[in-house]
């Protein structure tokens, strides 16, 4: 089974934090966790998961930290399994458009906060030091 997540339209080189609630999943039970999917061609893991879980209501509730960083549509996706058992699991998959910070509106749907932009790694660090 798998579950498609829509994020919206996302600035590049920016940090959001996603908060989702996934449908009560009985094979999985209550106790879960999250494992990122592995693919060779992706570079370094852009979401991480900070938090998950179980709700009152049912379900279960994500939340994740997600960095920016190329322009165009992203998908990431993740494991949701229970804990000491990989024979059942749920896959999540998160899509969004990424735009370029100075142009365009973004448009971030429900459960996506902006945390800021990320610091640019090309940019002096002698500006840094007057910020503190």
């Amino acid at each position: 089974p798998a579950v498609s997540l829509q994020a919206g339209f996302l600035k590049s080189h920016h940090h959001y934090e996603i908060t989702f609630t996934l449908p009560d999943t009985p094979t999985l039970g209550k106790e879960l966790a999250c494992l990122p999917s592995f693919s060779p061609t992706r570079r370094p893991q852009n979401l991480r998961v900070q938090r998950v879980n179980s709700i009152l209501e049912g379900g279960v509730k994500v939340n994740c930290e997600y960095k920016t960083h190329q322009e165009g549509i992203v998908q990431e996706e993740m494991t949701v399994v229970a804990k000491g058992r990989r024979d059942s699991s749920l896959k999540v998959r998160l899509q969004a458009k990424v735009i370029d910070p100075h142009h365009g509106t973004p448009m971030l749907l429900e459960g996506v906060r902006s945390l800021g932009a990320l610091r640019d790694p090309h940019s002096r660090r002698s500006s840094e030091r007057k910020k503190k």
